[in-house]
């Protein structure tokens, strides 16, 4: 088979076309592998159908009255997190999304903490399906939360980073929603305590 006509090499098409297009940071590398597998509950060798079912660009005004402090649109369906600040900056990243509807929290809350060099603790939810997983993982290259985080209004929820990059554009996560490192600590860089969020 010819390497025009190769799935993956059509679908790795898609994600570099359309991340470039949509101005995300075009050097991530978006299938690189690594070992850490410790928030994952599927096996990242299947097949993933649509794997970023619809990447565009978004106004922020349908979603909020202003952009005070900021505005973070996480869109589930698209898997993309939309970003906006007054100063008239806007992004569009990838994301990973939670794994199940039950998993899925949607609705309004807002950045409460900014951490650089996350710890991570699984939830008790976490524990039980799980219990093999361990009670403590600190920052560095083993920590599911990547590089950065962002804590939101609602308990055990975060905005995040990985390390493990298989996961973008995937339903792979316990409930967070995940970034490249490099899109996190942009993201970081840019939101403030008290950024909205809004989970769609």
């Amino acid at each position: 088979m010819s390497r025009s006509h190769s799935p993956l090499f059509n679908r790795r098409s898609f994600l570099t076309t359309g991340v470039a297009a949509a101005g995300a940071v075009a050097t991530t590398p978006a299938f690189a592998q690594t070992e850490n597998s410790t928030e994952l509950e599927r096996d990242l060798s299947e097949v993933v159908r649509r794997n970023i079912s619809s990447f565009r660009s978004l106004d922020w005004q349908p979603y909020f009255s202003d952009l005070k402090n900021g505005a973070i649109l996480v869109d589930i369906t698209s898997r993309a997190l939309h970003y906006w600040n007054p100063e008239g900056v806007y992004k569009l990243y990838p994301t990973s999304v939670p794994l199940t509807e039950d998993l899925t929290r949607k609705g309004s809350t807002s950045v409460v903490q900014k951490v650089e060099g996350p710890s991570w603790r699984p939830t008790p939810a976490m524990r039980k399906r799980n219990p093999e997983w361990p009670d403590f993982i600190g920052p560095g290259p083993d920590n599911p939360l990547g590089t950065h985080a962002l804590y939101l209004g609602w308990t055990y929820y975060r905005i995040h980073g990985t390390h493990d990059t298989r996961k973008i554009g995937r339903r792979s996560s316990n409930g967070c929603i995940g970034l490249f490192n490099e899109h996190i600590a942009e993201l970081f860089a840019l939101a403030k305590v008290g950024t909205q969020v809004l989970l769609i």
